[in-house]
């Protein structure tokens, strides 16, 4: 029994839909939509989406692909579209990851584990120019405050002895 859920899982993830199709399914109670070819059922998952089910509602029927790609999800948040994928978009290539092994890990323990800040990450990266005048255009003003106080301070002295 359990080998022909497997099977029935593979074949239901070779299913190709058209965008019409998947735009019938928007509702609270059917929501699908499409990210990179993969064709999603996240109906289960909109009230453990991190971003809230009005995230997802939002692109529900349509292709997410630039929405998803945009929020900047972390490797473990597009591992777990393999567990809610239902098929794939008519006339679209996907291309495999290596690491489809682990993903299915990912996906299995994501229940477990209920740590959602994992899933957005915004990735960017400070060059390193930017990072080099953070540090030293404070610590030159810095500087150059007590720099001007001490010589203020020592010509007032100066002054005050003659």
């Amino acid at each position: 029994l359990k080998n022909l859920s497997l099977n029935q899982n593979k074949m239901d993830r070779q299913r190709v839909f058209t965008l019409p199709q998947i735009a019938q399914h928007k509702s609270k109670k059917d929501c699908w939509f499409v990210i990179n070819g993969r064709v999603l059922d996240v109906t289960k998952f909109l009230e453990e989406h991190p971003g809230g089910d009005e995230v997802l509602m939002e692109s529900a029927g349509k292709d997410s692909t630039k929405d998803f790609e945009n929020i900047g999800h972390s490797k473990a948040a597009q591992n777990l579209l393999l567990k809610y994928q239902v098929g794939y978009l008519q006339g679209y290539v996907v291309q495999e990851d290596r690491e489809a092994d682990s993903s299915k890990d990912i996906a299995s323990n994501y229940k477990e584990s209920k740590e959602t800040s994992a899933f957005v990450i915004k990735n960017h990266p400070v060059p390193k120019f930017a990072a080099f005048l953070e540090f030293f255009v404070p610590l030159l003003v810095a500087t150059s405050f007590f720099g001007y106080r001490y010589l203020t301070r020592a010509a007032e002295f100066s002054s005050a002895l003659n």
